[in-house]
């Protein structure tokens, strides 16, 4: 058996630097993972989160999901943290990892393999803690971001635009068109 040490850096908008250092059993499943990441920075699990492989350029890869939600039903079955050990995800020295906790607040965590070791704890370890966690309800919820209470959004009037009834874009000759069968458009 092994483990892991994962850096796991939160994405704020301050230029603060906050991470986590954790220590945990490559044999864990994400599940574990994920619920130690938000017990570190001190989160509620009361909210969706999925993990994505990522690489060196943090683009989003395969996704672990907190759980099915059967929207993917057609495509290949979405995996789930829990049925979902760590190791599974771990492909390279210096594996990146996104984590998206709360997908209306869209608090990102980064995640990088910083070392594999044959010490494995009993069970997962915060090894350093450098910063203070962000509240969690500190950042806003995207679908309100920038309106506020009653503000409506001016998406201006296209439709009245292209289907106004005046008389200066009539120059469509309509004359010009074949008149077919009804069973053209069968």
């Amino acid at each position: 058996m092994s483990a892991y040490k994962f850096r796991v850096l939160i994405d704020t908008a301050s230029n603060e630097e906050i991470f986590r250092d954790v220590l945990i059993s490559s044999d864990e499943n994400l599940e574990t993972f994920y619920q130690t990441i938000i017990d570190a920075f001190d989160f509620k699990n009361d909210q969706m989160a999925s993990f994505y492989k990522s690489n060196d350029d943090w683009d989003k890869g395969q996704e672990v999901a907190l759980m099915d939600m059967g929207f993917n039903e057609e495509a290949e079955a979405v995996l789930i943290m829990n049925e979902t050990s760590i190791k599974s995800l771990i492909t390279e020295k210096n594996q990146k990892i996104i984590l998206v906790h709360d997908f209306m607040r869209m608090w990102c965590f980064l995640i990088e393999l910083v070392a594999t070791t044959s010490k494995t704890p009993m069970s997962p370890e915060i090894v350093l803690s450098v910063g203070a966690a962000p509240k969690e309800d500190s950042k806003s919820l995207d679908s309100n971001q920038g309106l506020e209470f009653g503000e409506t959004l001016d998406l201006g009037n296209d439709f009245d635009d292209i289907f106004a009834d005046d008389d200066e874009d009539d120059d469509l000759d309509l004359d010009s068109f074949e008149e077919g069968s009804e069973n053209d458009f069968y």
